[in-house]
C-alpha cells in the first residue's frame, strides 16, 4: 500500500506542535546561572595575610604557573634584650590561569591556608596575558569563596578550637574569682 501523499509532512508538523507545547529543559546560560555543586573548582583565591612566602605552592605546581617574589625584612626584637628576626615579605604572587590545570595541589600543600577554591568560573579574557592574575586580583576572588561546611554533629571538635575554648574558660574563671583586699581583714 502506497503512503498517502503529504503524510510525512503531517507527521513532522505533529512532532513540532508537540514539542512547542512542552516546557524547555535548556537553561539559557547568561540569563540563568547554573546551580553549582558545593565543592566546585573555579578560580583560586589568595588570602594574603596567611601567606608566609614558603614557596611550597610554587614548588609543587606541576604546571609551574605560580610566580612568587619576596624580600626579607628585619623585625625588631619582641622583648628588650631579644634578638632581631628576619621575615619574608610578599612582593608578587601571581597565577597564570592560561597554564593552570586546576588540579588543586597548591591549595592542598599550603600549610597556612592562604589559597582557596572559589566557585567563580566567569573570568574569560580577550587577551591571554590578562589571564595572569596578580595578588590584588587573587585577593578579590576571596569574596566569592563560600564558608566552610559545618562540622558533623557527632564529629570531635578541632584541637585549635578546643585549646582556644580552654584558654578562654581559664581567663573567665580568673576574672570571676573574688578579689580579697588585704586591708579588709584588719581591725
Amino acid at each position: 500500500m502506497a503512503p498517502i501523499p503529504g503524510s510525512g509532512l503531517a507527521k513532522g508538523l505533529a512532532v513540532t506542535l508537540r514539542t512547542m507545547t512542552r516546557k524547555s529543559v535548556t537553561a539559557q546560560y547568561p540569563d540563568t546561572q547554573p546551580a553549582l555543586p558545593p565543592r566546585s573548582r573555579g578560580v583560586i583565591g589568595l588570602f594574603e595575610e596567611n601567606c608566609t612566602v614558603c614557596m611550597l605552592c610554587a614548588r609543587e605546581c606541576p604546571d609551574w604557573c605560580i610566580y612568587i617574589d619576596s624580600h626579607k625584612e628585619t623585625v625588631p626584637p619582641a622583648a628588650p634584650g631579644g634578638r632581631e628576626r628576619s621575615r619574608n615579605v610578599l612582593d608578587r604572587f601571581a597565577i597564570d590561569f592560561s597554564l593552570c590545570m586546576y588540579c588543586g595541589i597548591c591549595i592542598e600543600v599550603c600549610p597556612f591556608d592562604a589559597l582557596f577554591w572559589s566557585p567563580e568560573f566567569e573570568y574569560a579574557e580577550t587577551d591571554i596575558r590578562d589571564l595572569t592574575h596578580e595578588r590584588d586580583k587573587l585577593r578579590e576572588w576571596m569574596w566569592t569563596v563560600p564558608a566552610p561546611p559545618a562540622l558533623d554533629p557527632g564529629a570531635e571538635e578541632p584541637k585549635e578550637i578546643a585549646a582556644a575554648r580552654k584558654t578562654a574558660e581559664k581567663l573567665a574563671a580568673a576574672q570571676a574569682e573574688p578579689r580579697t583586699d588585704p586591708q579588709e581583714g584588719q581591725p
